[in-house]
């Protein structure tokens, strides 16, 4: 039998080789951040009934107002049906929790789109002045080298910015921001979450006390207390054979 995102673009005349799909059942919506382009076609499993009305206000929040959405329900059954709207004047109501929704991507000028390079602007993340600044971020981003089911260790994480990007490369990537100070820890769920990546695990404690019983990584950035006793050493050690860890500094010593 055909999936539902077949049927989907089926009912729509769309290519599906041509159409992002996301799975947002049992998920943050805010998985579909990255996804958002102008001209962009998106197939979204949603959770329920009320998930369409959530994506749209979503959408209208982040300069997406324009893009037209429809709810496909109880698609290939005897109750199909399929309704439209916009983001910016979504009123559909009574929705099926049995919907895929598409999302046909139009854009204002001051849309929120997050660039598909390393590098994302410094005001796209809240901070108090610890972030990695963006030209380093994409140098040091080129050096971590992501690879496909990779997992990090972001060490003095700061605002996140390091392994929220590193996370955006590829949906295959995880990352574990480790952040001693609660203020920033919760900046950086924050931070995770508005650039489409909820999914980042923060871990609150100095290090490296907090790499107790954590997952084995295969790459390391320590952003800052990489002078603090046994931080780099014991980093180096907790490392996969053949890992990668880069290490910025503000000053030689």
């Amino acid at each position: 039998a055909p999936s539902s995102l077949s049927l989907a673009a089926s009912r729509l005349g769309w290519a599906l080789q041509d159409v992002e799909a996301i799975s947002l059942h049992g998920h943050a919506i805010d998985l579909i951040r990255p996804l958002l382009n102008p001209g962009a076609r998106i197939l979204a499993l949603t959770s329920d009934g009320d998930a369409p009305a959530a994506i749209a206000r979503l959408l209208d929040e982040l300069g997406f107002g324009p893009s037209r959405l429809t709810v496909l329900e109880a698609l290939g059954g005897p109750d199909e049906a399929r309704r439209s709207a916009r983001a910016d004047g979504f009123d559909l109501k009574n929705i099926s929790p049995l919907n895929v929704l598409a999302l046909d991507v139009e854009s204002t000028p001051d849309a929120r789109i997050l660039p598909l390079t390393s590098g994302l602007a410094d005001h796209l993340f809240e901070h108090d002045g610890q972030i990695t600044k963006r030209e380093v971020r994409a140098m040091t981003l080129s050096a971590l080298g992501p690879r496909r089911g990779e997992l990090l260790w972001d060490i003095g994480a700061g605002s996140g910015s390091i392994g929220i990007e590193w996370m955006l490369a590829h949906p295959s990537l995880r990352a574990i921001a480790i952040e001693t100070d609660a203020t920033r820890a919760t900046r950086i769920r924050h931070n995770a979450s508005h650039c489409g990546v909820p999914g980042l695990v923060v871990i609150e404690g100095p290090a490296p006390r907090a790499f107790a019983k954590l997952e084995t990584p295969d790459a390391i950035f320590i952003g800052g207390g990489g002078s603090d006793a046994g931080v780099l050493e014991k980093a180096i050690k907790a490392l996969r054979p053949g890992g990668r860890l880069v290490a910025n500094a503000v000053t030689l010593e």
